[in-house]
């Protein structure tokens, strides 16, 4: 099934005013949540996300997801490619791993997100991950609604990629109009 189509049927194209995670507005939120609440749904996408990076011959042996949006998707990425799952947590404004997990200087790993706009907390993993000697070897998400902007210098592989406009918060014409905005995302 199309992935834009599965997003409008599970109702998890969210309209409205919205706050993303990177600061930006939107009248459109990709809500993945009420997608990966389906484990048989989860299990496909990331499937077929694996697929993608297998055709390429990417080679990884550990997938990490910023929480909250990547902690789903990076386990079953991990399941389906058969390598461990690790989840980074904001503490202190910053991603860190916790939980006695630990990237070592020869892991090979694959970042993976729900949602991609700015790709800031993306970046932030990737740095993370280098940060303790690892090395990023691609990065996956569900939805890339950058309009194809984002380079995270190692190849991308989105499921969907949207040009869905976004507004700074001084040139959001919904703020402008008074529209109340909503922020469903993890970040605060």
């Amino acid at each position: 099934m199309e992935l834009y189509k599965l997003f409008l049927e599970k109702k998890a194209l969210l309209e409205g005013h919205f706050k993303l995670s990177s600061g930006l507005h939107s009248n459109k939120y990709f809500q993945c949540a009420l997608l990966t609440a389906e484990p048989e749904i989860a299990e496909m996408l990331c499937k077929n996300l694996a697929q993608k990076l297998r055709a390429d011959k990417i080679e990884a042996n550990l997938v990490i997801g910023p929480a909250i949006g990547g902690i789903i998707l990076a386990y079953e990425m991990a399941r389906a490619l058969k390598v461990k799952a690790f989840f980074a947590e904001r503490e202190e404004g910053q991603m860190r791993l916790r939980r006695g997990f630990t990237v070592k200087p020869d892991d090979k790993v694959i970042v993976v997100e729900d949602v991609v706009t700015t790709g800031g907390s993306t970046r932030e993993v990737m740095d993370l991950v280098q940060s303790m000697g690892g090395e990023v070897v691609a990065v996956a998400s569900l939805v890339d609604r950058s309009g194809g902007k984002v380079d995270f210098g190692v190849p991308f592989y989105p499921l969907l990629k949207v040009n869905v406009e976004t507004y700074s918060p001084e040139n959001c014409p919904l703020c402008a109009e008074g529209v109340p905005v909503v922020k469903p995302g993890s970040r605060k």
